[in-house]
């Protein structure tokens, strides 16, 4: 199976994420800084507390219509807002006009974006994709999604300070293509069927009976909290770890250089990405004789074994080695993971199902944040027996459903077939 090979619409998506991610991490990852330099560091807090609830509360708003009205309608109408978000951004912050105000609002309107679109692009995945191929198309996306976050990032480490307004002008540019692109070449993979028009507050009250059906799925329900569970580990790099490198890793010699703490944090990140971008594409081949759910059980029980050494541990040559049995992990949990998301939601659903799978990283990241606030009361010790135990508990969820999510992949690809 090859590229050539998926739907146009699937292809259409890899790269058009892979330039919107490129250019996107050359900024946005650096406008924590830009919100705090503005409004100081507790203020730019509470803006990007807003804009991560924003997202969450659309999050389910996209899912619903994407269902209700088709996927292209919505992704469309997200697209066109954000080039717009976009192109006031590079206004607010021209030569001839400056305005940070009008800039966090435009960051929200693209929060609220992808929080729109986000379940209608997954659920368009699957519309269109083959059981047999969503291994290899989630494996091409998690390797293309890692390396333009992974450039962009570092050219924008360059760049930002010096050449905001021309990155906003780029952005605005890839903006206006991915609005043709979406316009011009994906069609549309779901056409609900034909209902009476809903008055707003019919459309409320549709919006939270849509999502109780999906909260009484309860093999759904596990199947997310395990997600949870497992994704939060890799938020502790940035984190719990990150601090406690900091604080407690001594100066050491590595090869040609003194590596302390930060550096090693930054050095553990850069080892996961290469990593991931080296071992991504060849996952499929590799895995291709082995049982999805010895794939998805092994991997995450090396994922955590990994992040529980590397919470603990201060040795540098340690730290490294689990930091590549965590990435093997990683690169060959995500395609399983995702292929059963695949197979779990009903076809008139499936945006809705993907609203709530795109909370595992809202979730991710709070655990991540809790354990920062209780490393304040607790030794390391009993913070890496902690971190432990959770990656440990979401794999023993899957190792306890897989069989039942098995037996609902199976059902779903007899029902394509047919």
């Amino acid at each position: 199976m090859k590229f050539q090979d998926f739907h146009k619409n699937i292809q259409i998506r890899i790269i058009e994420s892979f330039i919107s991610r490129f250019v996107g991490s050359m900024i946005f990852p650096f406008m924590s800084i830009y919100l705090a330099y503005h409004f100081g560091a507790k203020l730019a807090g509470l803006l990007l507390l807003c804009n991560v609830l924003v997202g969450i509360g659309m999050n389910f708003i996209g899912g619903y219509f994407s269902d209700q009205f088709g996927r292209r309608k919505v992704m469309l109408f997200a697209e066109v807002l954000r080039f717009g978000a976009f192109f006031t951004m590079m206004i607010c912050n021209s030569p001839w006009f400056f305005s940070p105000t009008i800039t966090f609002f435009m960051m929200t309107i693209n929060s609220v974006c992808w929080a729109l679109a986000g379940p209608a692009n997954q659920a368009m995945l699957i519309d269109v994709s083959t059981p047999e191929q969503r291994k290899l198309m989630y494996s091409i996306m998690y390797w293309a999604n890692n390396l333009s976050i992974a450039i962009g990032g570092i050219l924008g480490a360059f760049l930002y300070q010096d050449y905001l307004f021309e990155l906003f002008v780029v952005l605005c540019i890839v903006a206006a293509v991915v609005v043709f692109l979406v316009y011009v070449y994906i069609k549309e993979s779901y056409v609900p069927e034909e209902q009476s028009s809903f008055k707003p507050l019919q459309h409320v009250s549709r919006i939270f009976s849509s999502y109780r059906r999906v909260l009484q799925d309860r093999l759904f329900v596990v199947f997310v909290i395990a997600g949870v569970l497992v994704m939060s580990m890799e938020f502790q790099l940035t984190n719990y770890i990150g601090i406690r490198l900091s604080d407690q890793m001594p100066n050491q010699q590595f090869l040609l250089w003194e590596v302390d703490g930060v550096t090693m944090m930054g050095f553990l990140r850069s080892e996961n990405t290469i990593l991931v971008a080296l071992l991504a594409l060849f996952v499929t081949k590799i895995s291709g004789n082995w049982k999805d759910r010895s794939i998805l059980v092994t991997s995450c029980f090396l994922f955590s074994i990994g992040y529980a050494v590397i919470s603990y541990s201060n040795s540098i040559w340690l730290l490294c080695i689990m930091m590549v049995v965590l990435t093997v992990g990683e690169v060959f949990r995500v395609p399983v993971e995702q292929a059963y998301t695949a197979a779990i939601p009903p076809d008139d659903a499936r945006s809705a199902y993907m609203a709530f799978v795109g909370m595992r990283f809202n979730l991710g990241m709070l655990i991540a944040s809790i354990t920062v606030t209780l490393s304040a009361y607790l030794s390391t010790i009993i913070m890496a027996i902690i971190i432990t135990s959770v990656g440990l508990l979401g794999t023993f969820l899957y190792y306890v459903i897989t069989p039942q999510l098995d037996e609902r992949k199976a059902i779903a690809e007899l029902k394509q077939t047919a």
